[in-house]
């Protein structure tokens, strides 16, 4: 079966939208580092909703930081159509839920999914609620992010959803490298860690073999 190319789907897509009509887009962010690259590729087509929303980071400090960051990329961002950042208050508790019985499996497997899943599932909620056109995520822009399974999510969510699903593989096209980049003209935080106490501690126990293999 020949694997999907989801950026050139959402290329096609972009290139079908009528002359004068501003689609509005629900954007998924995780984070300010990642939006960056991702927001470069669709300010010129989409009038753009970012909703950070992202229970799983831990701990609170840290969320406000990577908050603080995103608010850095829209001061540095130029966009033809507007951007509206919507970040809900700091709660963990729809993470926990969410993983509950998966906690202790290993990164990119079932706790990360069940944390993409719900991440997205309220992307395309409040898609609908913000009268959007389209959803999507930037979640596909890390190397570390399976994008056939962030896609198969926002799919199934489309099917009982009214905005429509923007395929997406954002990595591509260098688009991972230009994010890497464009962090650093922005002068932007960069976490080392996914997010919640689980990555954080096995970014932990990367650094500790890192230092023993630089003795």
């Amino acid at each position: 079966m020949e694997r999907r190319q989801y950026h050139r789907e959402m290329q096609s897509i972009i290139q079908q939208i009528p002359p004068g009509k501003v689609p509005r887009l629900l954007l998924h962010s995780c984070c300010g580092p990642c939006s960056t690259a991702v927001l470069e590729q669709l300010v010129p087509y989409f009038e753009i909703v970012l909703f950070f929303y992202n229970p799983n980071i831990a701990p609170e400090e840290e969320f406000y930081r990577r908050l603080e960051t995103q608010k850095q990329v829209l001061d540095k961002i130029q966009t033809p159509h507007g951007i509206t950042l919507a970040a809900p208050p700091y709660s963990m508790e729809p993470f926990w839920q969410a993983v509950k019985g998966a906690e202790h499996t290993p990164e990119m497997g079932e706790r990360c999914e069940k944390c993409i899943a719900q991440r997205m599932q309220e992307a395309a909620a409040m898609a609908d609620l913000q009268n959007c056109d389209y959803f999507t995520t930037t979640l596909s822009v890390s190397p570390h992010k399976n994008s056939r399974y962030i896609n198969q999510c926002g799919e199934k969510l489309a099917e009982s959803s009214i905005a429509a699903y923007l395929p997406s593989d954002f990595k591509k096209g260098g688009g991972y490298a230009r994010s890497v980049a464009l962090s650093a003209e922005y002068e932007l935080y960069r976490q080392d860690y996914c997010g919640c106490p689980m990555s954080e501690q096995e970014a932990e126990e990367r650094r500790k073999k890192r230092s023993e293999n630089n003795v």
